[in-house]
């Protein structure tokens, strides 16, 4: 439909091009010149798909009449240009869709219909840990180890990759989603048969954000909603509110584009711009490379925002031209923006916002962030006194290992004059197991050698034994990279050398981050200083540091030592980098090589010396640091378009390990029974082709776990390590898998026997059914036993006993996980009562065909007296689905005590949409798109 006649033609390169202008909506009385950016590009896509189902014109205009003050609350549908993945998150996905193939073909349709219906790209970047480094060899060890792991996965990526139309797969060792999406994948405007669009996407990973800075609309959702978009479902948002942030003025000597972002980091988590865009403008952009403007949209998670978006302007080209797009392409991105007059320039006039926000950038100094959240940003003069504050408890006890300050000054200053050996180099043995290397864990870990690394080195509290060049928010700067680049140089020219107690890594976010050390001949600088490639993917910054040598980790062990991380990433929450690292600290590249020098976080890195040089005098961070004309030369020398073409040339294709996976070829993939990777799940078992004609009324339904406040995704969803005696562990073990073997989570996302076991198992969990109990505990109440929650479902399921899920304020908060939604169907849980959710968890619900339920009159469930015991039933519910809600969303609980008590209250059914009514009415999304391509 085209109720506003937008729909017209324009010409680029001499060829002739459809384009929905927004200039109509001028012509009907509606100021879209004032709106912001990003609610242009939202605008534009409700023209573009109006329809009268999940667009209708009013739609339109509430957008165009956009009240920046106005709190949130209407509702529009927005449909992605392309869907976005990485492994741990994409697997399931995947999965989903081979499950559906078989289900097609099981209800007499033709499986191959089943395929993304807009384009999906998936990057395999999260699997990759660092288990081998400062070695020649690292790169290569990391890779066999990350194929041996994960080789289940890889052949089922491949066999999707093959057989789904609309679905790539960007094989490992190539760089990190994030990255490889802005270098390569982005398009910015979409030519769809000569239809013109903005490239917008939905990714399954938060820092999907990152893609902001090259002006592309895009952002972090759940596996749900990831799969709805890729299945051509519209994903539910309320017009958002819209911060603008002013740029002037230019970053002084010293300062890095991190030291910027996390600047702005702390500025808006202090703002609350929690569920808001934050679009940038101002004078400042002129002086900001496009790096620079990713850096900062990739940190939007960090400061809660949706997206933080930059408009397209000369800039945004530049860079296009740089990362190889064809001329013609980036003409016709040109030509589309300034169509849409969009397109940003000094003289641009400044939009009208929600709130604005100013930040010189000449006021940005070195910063670094920790040691515990990305927000918590220092000036370097105070990491030192923060250190020893925050673990002031800890680091005071004298029989930790010392510590002492001037201890700490002294073995700084101890630097050896002598250069210590290299480390061996080793080979892979034919397991994939590094020679000389031993399992401990779920990994294969190196055996440090005693020549040159770690060694008898003492470790005391603050020493620094991660040091991390990681993660695209930095490593897609080339800027950021060369820098450390030139550090290690000038250090290395001084007689300087990492401490023997620090592993180092260099994970650059893509091939050509890597290969521009190279072209600027800064690599040999970084290998003295063993910053050798371990890897092109997350790694580090994903959780992914693999284990310290064993005689660093026994020391901080033995000793309770609070032992840090320097990371160049853009998460630091405790727990995450690695288990025996209490103290996590993120900063630029070049600070990193730095700390790696100074070998702690114990000392004033500003004013105090990193070491001495080869004739005994101090070394300082000045003397070392490059100038910002060194490293635009150094940028100007490495930086080639060539890189970017040589690189991405055959991005699909795959090395020799991708290419050497067999796979057999097929509409529908050949489960494997012995898998305990890759599992058809059980969403379609019984299913019709057609709708049911009624949805069943809850009655007699069962309380399995009555939860308080802030019950968060993170302790429903399956995460982490998988523990020996859980459920999880215990189904791994009877499969004949070792401990040694379990794995994460994560990596098992594609079974749904392991995950399931996992939900609701969180040790930070207390669920009031259990009390006494940490983590995934229940009452099974038949018999009184306290068991865990998986097993209790396990015999309500084969009672038939239907489960609900009691909670208070701010149900399901946090990163919109898909498991937290899917394990809590495959439960057997049918409702959900809570005070409140998080919109998109509750969507979530939804989608996995569970009832939300919220109290009403601001009763809660201790108000009311519940205690958990009691059997409840909701009244009414299959007559008002029946009628679509037309007598309103208010029903009955009646909650029946062992007594025979009963209390009765009003809840109200958080089914809020007409298209989320029809996904419940067929048991959730997958089921409702199945049914519909049955049915053609």
């Amino acid at each position: 439909m085209d109720s506003f006649g937008a729909k017209g033609t324009f010409t680029s390169s001499g060829r002739e091009y459809s384009i929905y202008r927004l200039g109509a909506l001028e012509s009907k009385g509606h100021n879209v010149k004032r709106l912001p950016f990003s609610l242009k590009i939202l605008l534009e896509n409700l023209l573009r798909n109006e329809n009268n189902r999940s667009v209708f014109a009013d739609d339109i205009a509430a957008l165009a009449n956009w009240d920046p003050k106005a709190d949130p609350s209407k509702e529009i549908a927005f449909t992605p240009a392309r869907v976005i993945l990485q492994d741990f998150t994409g697997v399931p996905c995947v999965v989903d869709l081979a499950a559906m193939r078989d289900a097609m073909s099981k209800l007499g349709g033709n499986a191959s219909k089943i395929n993304p219906l807009e384009p999906v790209e998936l990057v395999i970047d999260h699997s990759v840990q660092t288990d081998a480094f400062g070695r020649d060899d690292a790169l290569l060890i990391n890779r066999d180890l990350e194929f041996e792991r994960n080789q289940e996965r890889y052949a089922f990526l491949k066999w999707g990759q093959e057989a789904l139309d609309n679905f790539r797969v960007v094989p490992p060792n190539t760089g990190i989603v994030h990255q490889v999406n802005l270098e390569h994948l982005a398009r910015v405007v979409f030519d769809n048969n000569g239809v013109t669009y903005p490239d917008t996407l939905v990714g399954t990973d938060s820092h999907t954000t990152m893609v902001n800075g090259l002006g592309v609309l895009g952002w972090g959702v759940g596996g749900i909603e990831a799969e709805a978009a890729m299945l051509g479902q519209p994903v539910s948002m309320l017009i958002p509110q819209v911060v603008g942030f002013r740029l002037i003025g230019k970053l002084p000597e010293g300062s890095t584009a991190t030291d910027l972002v996390l600047t702005v980091t702390e500025m808006l988590r202090k703002k609350g711009v929690v569920g808001k865009f934050v679009e940038f403008f101002g004078s400042g952009l002129q002086t900001l490379p496009l790096a620079d403007r990713a850096t900062i949209g990739n940190m939007s998670p960090e400061f809660g925002a949706t997206c933080a978006i930059f408009p397209v302007d000369d800039e945004t080209l530049r860079y296009m031209r740089l990362t190889g797009r064809k001329e013609e392409h980036v003409k016709l991105v040109e030509d589309y923006f300034k169509q849409q007059d969009m397109f940003f320039t000094a003289d641009t006039p400044e939009a009208e916002y929600t709130d604005t926000m100013e930040l010189d950038l000449a006021t940005v100094v070195p910063s670094v962030a920790g040691p515990k959240r990305p927000q918590d940003r220092l000036k370097l003069n105070e990491v030192k006194g923060n250190f020893e504050k925050t673990f002031a408890g800890q680091i005071g006890d004298p029989n930790a290992g010392g510590g002492l300050i001037s201890r700490v000054i002294g073995r700084v200053l101890g630097t050896p004059k002598q250069v210590p050996a290299p480390i061996p180099s080793g080979t892979a043995s034919a397991t994939g197991t590094p020679s000389g290397g031993s399992m401990s864990g779920s990994v294969a870990v190196m055996e440090s050698p005693s020549d040159g690394m770690a060694g008898d080195a003492e470790v005391v509290h603050g020493d620094v034994v991660i040091a991390a060049i990681t993660s695209c928010t930095n490593t897609s700067n080339p800027a950021l990279m060369l820098a450390a680049g030139l550090l290690a140089k000038k250090a290395v020219d001084k007689g300087l050398r990492s401490k023997p107690w620090v592993k180092t890594s260099l994970a650059p976010g893509s091939r050509v981050a890597g290969d521009i050390f190279e072209k600027a001949g800064l690599m040999d600088a970084m290998k003295e200083l063993r910053f050798h490639v371990v890897g092109y993917g997350c790694m580090t910054c994903i959780g992914n540091s693999g284990p310290l040598p064993v005689e660093i980790s026994k020391q901080v062990n033995d000793k309770n030592l609070v032992a840090c991380s320097v990371l160049s990433g853009n998460r630091n929450f405790e727990g995450r980098i690695n288990q025996d690292v209490k103290a996590n600290y993120l900063m630029s590249p070049p600070l990193v090589v730095a700390y790696a020098l100074a070998g702690t976080v114990n000392i004033d890195i500003h004013n105090d010396p990193l070491g001495d040089d080869l004739d005994g005098n101090p070394v300082y961070l000045k003397d070392i640091w490059p100038s910002q004309a060194e490293i635009a030369a150094a940028v100007h020398t490495a930086v080639k378009v060539e890189l970017f073409e040589d690189n991405y040339k055959d991005v699909f294709k795959g090395d020799d390990k991708w290419n050497d996976i067999q796979i057999a070829g097929s509409d529908t993939f050949g489960w494997d029974d012995s898998s305990t990777y890759i599992k058809n799940p059980p969403y379609f078992e019984g299913m019709s082709g057609s709708a049911p004609e009624t949805v069943p009324d809850l009655n007699k339904m069962t309380c399995i776990a009555l939860l308080g406040d802030s019950i968060t995704t993170d302790h429903i969803s399956p995460a982490g390590s998988i523990k020996l005696n859980s459920p999880a562990g215990s189904y791994l073990t009877s499969h004949g898998v070792s401990p040694a073997m379990f794995n994460s989570y994560g990596a098992r996302r594609g079974n749904h026997e392991v995950m399931v076991r996992g939900t609701f198992a969180n040790i930070r969990l207390r669920n009031q059914l259990a009390p006494g109990t940490e983590g995934g505990f229940t009452t099974y109440f038949p018999t009184g036993e306290v068991t865990t929650i998986y097993d209790a479902s396990c015999l309500y399921q084969q009672e038939g006993t239907p489960l609900i899920v009691i909670a208070g304020k701010e149900y399901g908060s946090g990163s919109s996980r898909d498991w937290a939604a899917k394990g809590t169907a495959l439960l057997g849980i049918k409702a959900v009562l809570a005070q409140s959710f998080e919109r998109i968890h509750r969507s979530n619900l939804v989608g996995m065909g569970l009832v939300p339920l919220e109290f009403t009159g601001g009763a809660t469930a201790e108000s009311l007296g519940l205690t958990g015991t009691e059997t409840f039933d909701l009244e009414g519910l299959s007559a008002a689905v029946e009628c679509e809600f037309k007598t309103g969303k208010l029903l009955n609980m009646k909650a029946t005590a062992t007594d025979g008590t009963v209390k009765e209250f009003a809840v109200k059914v958080r089914i809020d949409t007409p298209q989320e009514l029809l996904y419940y009415k067929n048991g959730g999304i997958l089921q409702y798109v199945l049914r519909s391509l049955v049915n053609g």
